[in-house]
């Protein structure tokens, strides 16, 4: 089976076919999509062009929680909880086949915890309002052993247990960028935006564009231009304007993955206090466990930023001291990195855990739009304040957003995740009859994993996939659940591939070894 819109020549046919867009977005993470998608909602022209693939940036290396963020109401920034837990419950009820209820246990070593967490966690309870996803609440030391059984019982006290919302990050990119398909924008990846045209009032009038699997250029007109590019916004607005100052500032996240067994049950770890004044997760995420995360100021920008010595160490050492099994380097089954783009520090602050999540939305001289900050959860809020910015400064006229009840793509409730394949939602029957076309399609992709050739027939048919890459780090998501199985699993991947996209063995030979290079700074050794 094959959605025929979702098809990468027809795409592209639509931009060729196009004079003038009313919405042209740059980048194609969370927030992009978020305004792609509230765009479309209100019925605009919706453009969205991305230079690699969907959340290959920060997008696809979240801590993969849908969260109002703890932390912040600890730093008293309730207008930023009360807008993410709202938020949080949106999202649960438009993507459920991605979204879950996840409980959380603080496990409390003072007898001044326990108070003090519990009124913290019913605050923020309160802030969810009707969305709230369950009530918080204290038990006992007994119970908090039994729930965690690998947790250190030295000391402890009891436990606080909170909900919070769990999802994959880069699953639900490739959903919503299909929504916006399917809404009649057209999305697409591999197309690098390489310059902004100007009308003669000096007006960001579109953008010239580059498709980087064939270097054909594009130059396209839109009404509103939106710079949604993550850590890159800055090299957007230098297009705009060569002096333009830096905007942002990024800071790495790092995370590890191990096996259950660190884990076993149902719950989710929140650490609350670390030493650099943070707070750790551990979370179950696909049968496994992530570990994180840092926060560390980074110089400069990349698409794969590698993980400092540093950040793993703490990792190991901050959930060592929770745990009776302790984690060590051997371990780690992938370790993955990801940079926020904080807004840069006016003076010689350092203090990047103290900075804002809020987003920000900058109109240049020229009316370009450009949104940064934010986090996955807020993604479709940061969508329609962009959107209602482009309104107010006489981009596009007026009419009302309905991104708040647009279902994701492939949204069915989800109660049963024993499965992996839970997480296509209601595609799930196409890709079992799909299966049933070849019986080497129902074979898996490496034993003893769970992952099956199928879905990499399915993930470059109807998920825009086009690289070994796209479908090992996002859509399939073994890159992040077991870096070596994955290197494994890459030459496979690359045969169906070049099946499916007509390609030759050349082209297979450099897929792999473009791969290894990139799945090499997953593995801890």
């Amino acid at each position: 089976m094959k959605h025929e819109e979702f098809n990468r020549s027809r795409l592209l046919e639509k931009i060729k076919g196009s004079s003038e867009w009313d919405v042209i977005v740059i980048g194609g993470g969370a927030s992009g999509l978020g305004v792609a998608l509230d765009a479309l909602s209100r019925g605009f022209r919706t453009l969205l062009l991305e230079q690699v693939d969907f959340a290959k940036g920060t997008s696809s290396k979240a801590t993969k929680l849908v969260h109002g963020g703890v932390r912040y109401l600890a730093q008293g920034d309730i207008a930023l909880v009360r807008e993410a837990l709202h938020e949080r419950g949106l999202l649960q009820q438009n993507a459920p086949h991605l979204v879950k209820n996840q409980s959380f246990i603080i496990p409390n070593y003072s007898w001044l915890d326990g108070p003090f967490y519990t009124i913290g966690m019913k605050i923020y309870d309160f802030l969810a309002g009707k969305l709230s996803l369950g009530k918080s609440t204290h038990i006992s030391k007994e119970e908090t052993g039994r729930r965690i059984s690998t947790v250190r019982t030295k000391g402890l006290y009891g436990g606080v247990v909170y909900q919070d919302g769990q999802f994959d990050d880069a699953r639900l990119a490739v959903n919503i960028a299909q929504t916006c398909i399917q809404m009649g924008g057209v999305v697409l990846n591999y197309m690098k935006v390489t310059d902004l045209t100007k009308s003669d009032l000096g007006l960001v009038d579109g953008i010239v564009a580059q498709n980087t699997e064939t270097g054909e250029n594009f130059t396209i007109k839109g009404k509103a231009v939106i710079n949604a590019t993550g850590i890159f916004v800055d090299d957007i607005l230098k297009m705009d304007k060569p002096e333009a100052k830096q905007l942002v500032r990024p800071s790495q996240g790092v995370h590890l993955v191990f096996d259950k067994s660190f884990l076993p049950g149902d719950d989710a770890i929140m650490i609350p206090k670390t030493d650099d004044g943070r707070v750790l997760f551990l979370v179950p995420w696909h049968n496994r466990v992530i570990v994180g995360t840092t926060d560390t100021p980074i110089d400069e920008h990349s698409l794969e930023p590698v993980a400092l010595e540093q950040e793993i160490d703490f990792i190991l050492k901050t959930a060592g001291r929770y745990l009776t099994k302790q984690p060590t380097r051997q371990d780690a089954l992938a370790v993955f990195a990801g940079l926020r783009p904080l807004a840069a520090p006016t003076d010689n602050s350092n203090k990047t855990k103290e900075i804002s999540r809020s987003h920000k939305i900058i109109v240049s001289d020229s009316k370009l739009l450009t949104l940064t900050g934010g986090k996955w959860t807020t993604f479709r809020r940061m969508g329609q304040d962009t959107v209602d910015k482009a309104i107010k400064i006489g981009c596009l006229p007026r009419k009302e957003s309905t991104s708040a009840t647009t279902k994701i793509y492939s949204a069915v409730p989800t109660a049963d995740r024993s499965n992996h394949m839970y997480i296509y939602g209601s595609d799930q029957e196409a890709i079992n009859a799909l299966a049933e076309e070849n019986p080497i399609w129902n074979e898996k992709l490496v034993e003893p994993l769970e992952f099956k050739k199928v879905e990499v027939v399915w993930a470059v048919r109807n998920e825009l996939a086009r690289t070994v890459e796209d479908v090992l780090s996002r859509r399939v998501r073994l890159l992040f659940l077991d870096a070596r199985a994955a290197i494994d699993a890459a030459p496979e991947v690359a045969r169906i591939l070049a099946e499916e996209l007509g390609k030759d063995e050349n082209w297979q030979k450099k897929q792999i070894e473009s791969f290894q290079n990139v799945a090499k700074n997953y593995i801890l050794n």
